[in-house]
């Protein structure tokens, strides 16, 4: 049973911008290895913006928006054919797990000017 569906759309120049503007950008809302992945793609905005989109994604999805949970307990992954996955850390998986969520499925898409992104909590 679908509990949540979340939907971000973000302007990939807001992240670059972001980055440009705050060297630690990165570091505070990323984890190592999201960070990691981003120096394998030289550091392409539009992934970048992607990411960040589907963390938007995934707290709307589980219902609270990102006032009680930190952005980097809300990890993007991905599979080895290179689909992306969710993985939530600390207190993102609390709140999952107070609402019988088990899953959160993440489809992140981008054009030349934005990135979008869509996560549905079971």
């Amino acid at each position: 049973m679908i509990k949540g569906l979340g939907i971000d759309i973000i302007e990939i120049y807001r992240i670059e911008r972001a980055i440009h503007k705050n060297p630690r950008f990165l570091e505070r809302i990323f984890t190592e290895e999201e960070v990691l992945l981003f120096e394998e793609r030289n550091q392409q905005p539009s992934t970048i913006a992607g990411f960040f989109a589907a963390k938007e994604a995934a707290v709307k999805a589980l219902g609270t928006g990102i006032r009680d949970i930190q952005w980097r307990d809300i990890e993007i992954k991905k599979t080895p054919e290179g689909k992306p996955y969710i993985k939530l850390h600390n207190n993102a998986a609390t709140i999952a797990y107070s609402k019988d969520i088990k899953e959160i499925l993440v489809s992140i898409s981008h054009s030349k000017d934005y990135a979008v992104a869509q996560a549905i909590a079971f």
